[in-house]
C-alpha cells in the first residue's frame, strides 16, 4: 500500500457468510476489504479480523487481495488451520476465478507458465523472473467479448502473489480495474478490481468431505455463458 492509501473497507455487510461451523468459515470478501490485518493499526480490519470478533482463535490458510472479490475460508482454530495450509501447500484445492480483461486475445483459451517473484524495488508489485521467480501457471478461457472487453475464466494450478493480475498483463490483456498491472485507462474503466474467486473446493479439515463453494461476483456476467 502506497503512504497516500486511505483504507475504506465496505462495512456492509460486515460479513457475507456462505458457510459456518465449529471449525471454519467461509465468506464472500468484498473489493476492498483486507484478507488479514496490515502492519497500521488503521488497516486492522479483514476478514480474518471480522471472523475473529466471534472466533478468537481463528486463523487464516489462505489469502485474496484486496481488490480481487470472492470466496475465502478461515479457520476456527489451530488443528484445522494447519490440516487446510497442508491442502493449499499441496495443491489439493481447487480454484476458479472470473475477470474482465482489456481487449480480445488472440488465442481464446491457453496456459499461461511463467515464474514470477516480488519486483524488490517496486514492492509489492511482482513481475517475470526466470532465474529467481517460482513456477506459475493459470489455465485462461475466454467465455464473452464485449466492446473491447473479454469476461474469461481463470484457473490457478500454483497460488502466487498476484499471479492472476500478472499473468492477464503478459498475456497483453490486463485485468479492468487493476490499479497495480493495467494503464490508466483500463483502470478507470471501472469502478473496482474486475477480479473474483468465484469457486473454492477443499476438504473439511476434520471429517475429510469435500467441500464446493460457488459464489457470482458483484459485477457484470454475461448472461448466455458457462460459467463452469
Amino acid at each position: 500500500m502506497s503512504d497516500n492509501f486511505i483504507y475504506e473497507p465496505p462495512m456492509e455487510p460486515f460479513l457475507d457468510t456462505l458457510y459456518d461451523d465449529e471449525y471454519i468459515t467461509v465468506v464472500n470478501k468484498p473489493s476492498g476489504l483486507l484478507s488479514v490485518p496490515g502492519k497500521k493499526a488503521e488497516h486492522v480490519d479483514s476478514v480474518l479480523h471480522r471472523v475473529r470478533q466471534s472466533a478468537p482463535e481463528a486463523q487464516a490458510v489462505h489469502r485474496l487481495d484486496m481488490s480481487t472479490s470472492g470466496i475465502i475460508v478461515v479457520a476456527k482454530d489451530k488443528v484445522s488451520a494447519g490440516r487446510l495450509g497442508k491442502q493449499f501447500q499441496e495443491r489439493k484445492t481447487e480454484k476458479i476465478y472470473f475477470a474482465w480483461i482489456y481487449g480480445i486475445p488472440k488465442q481464446l483459451e491457453g496456459v499461461i507458465n511463467l515464474p514470477l517473484c516480488v519486483d524488490w524495488e517496486n514492492r509489492p508489485l511482482q513481475h517475470v523472473d526466470y532465474e529467481n521467480g517460482r513456477e506459475a501457471i493459470t489455465h485462461y478461457i475466454c467465455l464473452k467479448s464485449i466492446d473491447n472487453k473479454t469476461f474469461v475464466r481463470l484457473k490457478p494450478y500454483t497460488g502466487r502473489s498476484h499471479q492472476l493480475r500478472v499473468h492477464m498483463k503478459e498475456l497483453g490483456h490486463p485485468i479492468l480495474g487493476d490499479h497495480l498491472y493495467a494503464p490508466k485507462e483500463v483502470r478507470e474503466m471501472v469502478p473496482h478490481l474486475q477480479l473474483h474467486a468465484g469457486m473454492l473446493s477443499f476438504y473439511h479439515p476434520h471429517t475429510n468431505q469435500k467441500m464446493t463453494f460457488k459464489c457470482m461476483p458483484d459485477f457484470e456476467v454475461p448472461k448466455d455463458v458457462t460459467l463452469y
